[in-house]
């Protein structure tokens, strides 16, 4: 993605407004009720079903949680964000996956290093995606009724296998050993960079992908457009140098989310999200319960889609997970309930991902008897929701909160007995518990 009309804190070339139009067509109505004042009568709380939490079912390991950093379009993180961004403290978000740009341009690779080498010192993964090959890689064409469209030249497939591999050694040779690289930034949504068919990509991925020397992402559709992965998962020398399947989630509905191509080919492959904004780039950050959108999108990338990275899109802006003055916001606070808490290796585990309407479950194991779980209540009532965890020894568990009113808040420790405990879930909340 690039920027658009929408982002008014922008500094960058913008897109056509379709894309916020786009971001918003899975969103779920915002709810317009503001909290109850003081000494108004709450709606009761509402007893759910008991859920069974069981680490014996497993299903993706999780890479991690993050977003971009593009200092070339709207500056760099301070000392002070990047602190703010991959910490784990106190008032930080806990990111352990960051997004460079890959420039077209050798003589702004230099901006990337400060922020990433900082990341990778704070123990996040680092990726790079590119928007453009070098200029004279590249010829224009004629793509519906766009004149001046770009594509990379058909024989320059190699030269531009060379150039991400430089880019590559580039960031090494600075102290930063990128996990991955991408081929191409959206190639379905290029109005303002470099085109790409299903055709070409599988064609690179084939002839050309095995000679980079990192793990290869493709191909980043922009709305997770299965024709575009489809040739890929179906081409075995293409999937042979294909590492991790990209995806975007701009104005993906939720019954798209599951690829049932990708988990029947996919062997030894990773699935990541790599960009998105949600559920739009016009509203501020901190509208509440607006932010609640976020935290379930996070639920179903994971439970649906079962994704094992979730990257936002531009890391520090009034609409993302961290304002313009580096503090978090309430979108932030909501992919901070699992980023903070669901760390890398972390493996999702069986619970009942609804058991009721509006609210929203998944559960994740990290070593020993650490369980994580995450609750999305996105209704108007406080619900009273008991766990059982098999097999599970531990005494207690600690959670925190977002709600209107807070943010992040550590709560008093919870007793458990026999593997249960029961958890309060706040009207339009977000709450994490950890045991142990």
């Amino acid at each position: 993605m690039s920027v658009h009309g929408s982002d008014s804190g922008n500094t960058g070339p913008l897109l056509p407004s379709r894309r916020a139009v786009l971001a918003t067509m899975s969103a779920l109505p915002v709810f317009a009720a503001a909290p109850p004042a003081a000494g108004a009568t709450r709606t009761p709380s509402l007893t759910a079903a008991t859920v069974t939490v069981d680490p014996s079912v497993t299903r993706q390991t999780i890479r991690g949680f993050g977003g971009m950093n593009h200092p070339l379009w709207i500056g760099d993180l301070t000392s002070a964000q990047r602190e703010t961004a991959f910490g784990n403290g106190d008032g930080q978000l806990g990111f352990s996956v960051l997004r460079i740009f890959v420039s077209e341009d050798k003589a702004n690779w230099s901006r990337e290093v400060a922020t990433a080498k900082r990341a990778i010192e704070l123990g996040a993964t680092v990726f790079a995606s590119p928007w453009n090959p070098p200029a004279q890689m590249v010829e224009t064409f004629v793509h519906g009724q766009q004149t001046n469209a770009k594509r990379l030249r058909y024989n320059m497939y190699g030269a531009y296998a060379q150039h991400l591999n430089d880019f590559v050694g580039f960031m090494r040779s600075n102290g930063v050993n990128l996990y991955a690289i991408s081929v191409q930034n959206e190639p379905d949504y290029a109005q303002d960079w470099t085109w790409w068919t299903p055709a070409e990509m599988t064609k690179f991925l084939r002839e050309n992908a095995g000679s980079i020397s990192t793990r290869v992402i493709a191909p980043e559709s922009f709305q997770y457009v299965k024709s575009f992965s489809d040739p890929i998962l179906n081409d075995p020398a293409a999937l042979a140098n294909l590492d991790i399947l990209g995806a975007h989630l701009y104005g993906t509905s939720f019954q798209n989310f599951p690829y049932p191509l990708f988990k029947q080919k996919g062997a030894g492959k990773e699935l990541w999200m790599t960009e998105v904004y949600y559920p739009n780039s016009s509203d501020s950050a901190d509208l509440w319960p607006q932010a609640l959108d976020v935290g379930e999108h996070v639920h179903r990338a994971m439970v649906d889609a079962e994704f094992q990275a979730y990257v936002w899109w531009y890391i520090r802006r009034g609409y993302g997970p961290m304002r313009e003055d580096g503090r978090i916001s309430k979108r932030g606070a909501a992919m901070a309930h699992f980023s903070k808490y669901v760390r890398p290796g972390h493996v999702r585990i069986a619970v009942t991902a609804n058991p009721q309407p509006n609210v929203y479950l998944s559960a994740y194991k990290g070593s020993g008897s650490r369980v994580v779980i995450v609750a999305v209540n996105k209704g108007g009532s406080q619900v009273s929701q008991q766990f059982t965890l098999q097999n599970n020894p531990s005494s207690g568990v600690s959670s925190w909160l977002t709600d209107a009113s807070r943010t992040l808040a550590s709560q008093s420790r919870i007793t458990m007995s026999n593997g249960s405990f029961t958890g309060q879930l706040p009207a339009q909340s977000l709450t994490t518990f950890v045991t142990g």
